[in-house]
């Protein structure tokens, strides 16, 4: 009998609501009954991601350790695959000028392919497919959702899978909040780490009652792309592609 394919899972996002996005993941990888997945709320334990098979992480301004980075990467390295899931790649600093993200973790960033600048307000916006020829997004049709759209900058080679567009200035409090130029900004990529690889979705905002505590005392209760179906079917198709299933 083969062995279980072992996940692990890191869910611990600031501002956001964690137990649904946990609860919402845990519930995709119990399809697969041949997943067994360990959940953690840090990257603490190196030793126990070491021996996953896959890694999964829904977090937000979690910041590694020094070794903690290298663990990671070496992790996938190794020949591993690593699903990052929305705000894994921000680390928010609150400055006098207004919410900046932080410049350090740079192992971390390079290793996700990205990391996050700013977003404009929630709102709907397009995402169209630009590589229908790769598995994770063949057949799939454009699509409209109602998310953080991510302005992201980008480190060594990535692949991207979905996109969409924008251009202008927002006032949302952020310090770098104007985006001019007429680029695609990715929803989804993968990026090439030694012998494994990243897999990257910006999708995913949801944010219970208290979540936005201490900025809003009591906020709107919001899960965006999880009411999507089109989304959902995108993260079945991650989960199986990070086990190795086909």
């Amino acid at each position: 009998m083969p062995e279980p394919i072992q996940a692990y899972l890191v869910a611990n996002a600031r501002f956001h609501d964690t137990d649904f996005a946990r609860l919402s993941l845990l519930q995709l990888l119990a399809e697969s009954p041949e997943i067994r997945t360990r959940v953690a709320d840090s990257f603490a334990n190196t030793e126990a991601i070491a021996k996953a098979d896959f890694l999964i992480t829904y977090t937000c301004d979690l910041r590694p350790s020094e070794a903690e980075e290298r663990a990671l990467r070496d992790f996938v390295a190794s020949g591993k695959r690593w699903i990052a899931l929305h705000g894994t790649n921000a680390m928010l600093d609150f400055t006098a000028k207004g919410l900046q993200c932080s410049r350090d973790h740079t192992v971390f960033m390079e290793t996700l392919g990205s990391r996050f600048i700013s977003h404009p307000p929630a709102q709907p916006y397009k995402v169209t497919v630009a590589d229908p020829e790769h598995p994770l997004v063949a057949g799939m049709e454009s699509f409209e959702t109602t998310d953080e759209l991510y302005l992201c900058e980008y480190y060594g080679e990535v692949r991207p899978l979905l996109e969409t567009r924008y251009t202008g200035t927002f006032h949302s409090g952020y310090v770098e909040n104007e985006w001019p130029e007429d680029a695609p900004r990715l929803v989804a990529y993968t990026h090439p780490v030694g012998d494994g690889e990243v897999l990257y979705i910006t999708l995913g905002h949801c944010c219970g009652q208290y979540d936005m505590r201490p900025i809003q005392e009591v906020a709107e209760v919001v899960r965006g792309s999880w009411d999507n179906p089109i989304f959902i079917d995108l993260l079945k198709r991650a989960l199986r592609w990070g086990a190795g299933i086909s």
